[in-house]
């Protein structure tokens, strides 16, 4: 016998199972609605903050100038609030003394990382900066600052290092022969050399493209992590899947970079000699070998291939981006700028190289550098932190694991320790004879546990480079244009493309008021260098006019 089955029986079968499906996805996605409301619900005794938007939060907010949003905030919910990022609670910390009790007193208390689904899908929460606080933090930080003490700032020769750097620096300056140009890509090859020198034990050239290729990876990486894609992935990493968005270009950049740091990393590890470590990557190996029956130990090819990215972006971001703020700053302030010249050359006298033993008798060198440092901000918002243990600050509790934002931002422009926060003032460094005074809340390398462990070989960099720069150039902009000072938004903030001129100026004693000498008269053109030390051709002041 045959069955026949009637069409509209089917056609009602159809109808109920889409039924049935709509019903479950409705259910479901407000059972969802449900969750996330419930995760967006501040605990008792939370900090307060402005109130969030269901689902969302408060992302939307931090899209343009979160530094800025967070700090006006603070006005009306006092220093430590508190913001929802999709169902993240996010305490922020603003003002000099919210952060210094928190990051100063309760050092340890507010020493880990969020478990953010960006560092999990990044990092795996291993490497050194997004590392979890414990042991392996510990192990990953303890090499990294006898790394940088061995190899870099603690090694006698590493200052003439630096100072051939800034010569290969100012020389490459000098191909554009005072013609407009746009500094970011010379200044970025320098400074990042420096770190080379101490995870792999040799600089790149500055034409040396797959090097170029990686630092412009980093760089846009550095934009994309605080991208609003970026933090929708954190509040919904199943975004994951959706096919477009920065979230991806993010990703595929990170595996492109990874790729090509396994290569370097193998390059530079050839010829090693267990135990007798050339650079960082040596020194990293040999605990990876020494620890290899400790099923227990944070050390790893993988952990050392996260490990050198971050170095790398660290020890790069900050301080380039420094100097391109300075030289900015330079060229708007001619006033400043000429000073800064009148300083340098009354201290180097005959043209030679500055060293870092210089740096004392040079307060307004030194007061210029700080004042950009504070002025400009260079990570407003330090890296995302975490509480290890429950906290309690200003009467409020902090539950364990919530992510914490350091608003460094709101430091600098503390109106209770800086008179005219908004303006560009170097004197704020000076005391009334002229001498640099340190100010108490200053903190652009943040502070506590998690304080940058290349503070010391920034500073270092920051003066040599600025005065090598300042000693051969004087900076100017172009006829006509005056680039902004809007920076460019991401975890740093760093200038807008902008193209200056350096022009070669002649270094003239104190009493001299001429500002450049084209080498006329009697006197004759100096020679180039040798190596990186300047010499004087017959013994006559150093010129430095281009060599005919």
């Amino acid at each position: 016998m045959v069955s026949i089955k009637s069409p509209s029986l089917v056609s009602v079968s159809r109808e109920q199972a889409l039924l049935s499906v709509g019903c479950l996805t409705v259910v479901l996605l407000a059972f969802l609605l449900v969750r996330q409301l419930v995760k967006q619900r501040r605990p008792p005794g939370f900090p307060p903050g402005p109130s969030p938007i269901p689902v969302i939060g408060n992302i939307l907010s931090l899209a343009t100038e979160p530094h800025v949003f967070l700090k006006t905030q603070s006005e009306v919910h006092g220093q430590i609030f508190s913001i929802d990022l999709g169902g993240i609670l996010t305490v922020v910390l603003n003002g000099y003394d919210c952060v210094r009790e928190c990051l100063y007193h309760q050092s340890e208390v507010f020493a880990d990382r969020p478990s953010l689904p960006l560092f999990k899908k990044m990092t795996k929460m291993g490497g050194l900066l997004n590392c979890k606080y414990g042991r392996g933090w510990i192990e990953h930080r303890k090499l990294a600052c006898n790394s940088f003490r061995y190899f870099g700032s603690g090694q006698r020769q590493f200052e003439r290092k630096i100072s051939e750097e800034c010569m290969f620096f100012v020389d490459a300056i000098d191909e554009h022969k005072g013609k407009p140009f746009n500094p970011k890509h010379l200044v970025t090859n320098a400074v990042s050399n420096i770190t080379n020198l101490i995870i792999f034990g040799q600089r790149f050239t500055y034409d040396d493209r797959n090097f170029q290729h990686m630092i412009e990876i980093f760089s846009e990486n550095v934009e994309l992590a605080v991208s609003g894609w970026a933090l929708l992935y954190n509040a919904f990493p199943w975004i994951e899947y959706v096919p477009f968005g920065k979230h991806q270009k993010l990703f595929r950049n990170a595996a492109e970079v990874y790729d090509f740091l396994l290569e370097v990393i193998n390059g530079f590890s050839q010829g090693r000699v267990p135990h007798v470590p050339r650079h960082y990557v040596d020194a990293y190996l040999d605990e990876l070998e020494q620890n290899a029956g400790d099923p227990s130990s944070s050390f790893s090819y993988e952990n050392l291939i996260y490990s050198v990215g971050e170095l790398i972006i660290a020890g790069t971001e900050t301080t380039t981006n420094t100097l391109r703020w300075a030289m900015l700053y330079m060229a708007l302030y001619p006033n400043i700028q000429e000073r800064v010249h009148r300083e340098i050359d009354s201290v180097l006298a005959n043209g030679r190289a500055p060293t870092l033993e210089d740096k004392q008798k040079m307060p307004y060198v030194e007061a210029v550098l700080h004042e950009v440092l504070r002025f400009c901000n260079i990570v407003p918002l330090g890296i995302f932190r975490a509480t290890s243990q429950d906290a309690n600050v200003n009467g409020y509790t902090i539950p364990k694991g919530t992510m914490v934002i350091t608003n460094l931002y709101s430091v600098h422009f503390d109106e209770k320790y800086w008179n005219d926060p908004g303006v560009f003032s170097p004197q704020r460094f000076l005391d009334s004879n002229g001498n640099f005074v340190r100010r108490e809340a200053f903190l652009p390398f943040s502070l506590g546990r998690r304080q940058c462990l290349g503070e010391q070989l920034a500073k270092m960099e920051m003066f040599l480079f600025f005065t090598t720069l300042l000693q051969r150039f004087h900076l100017q902009f172009p006829p006509g244009t005056v680039p902004t000072v809007t920076p460019k938004l991401g975890m740093t903030l760093q200038p807008k493309p902008y193209s200056i001129c350096a022009v070669r100026r002649q270094q003239k004693s104190p009493s001299s008021n001429t500002p450049y000498d084209n080498c006329k008269g009697d006197k004759r053109l100096c020679s180039e260098r040798t190596s990186w030390e300047h010499k004087c051709a017959n013994d006559l002041a150093l010129c430095s006019s281009e060599l005919l």
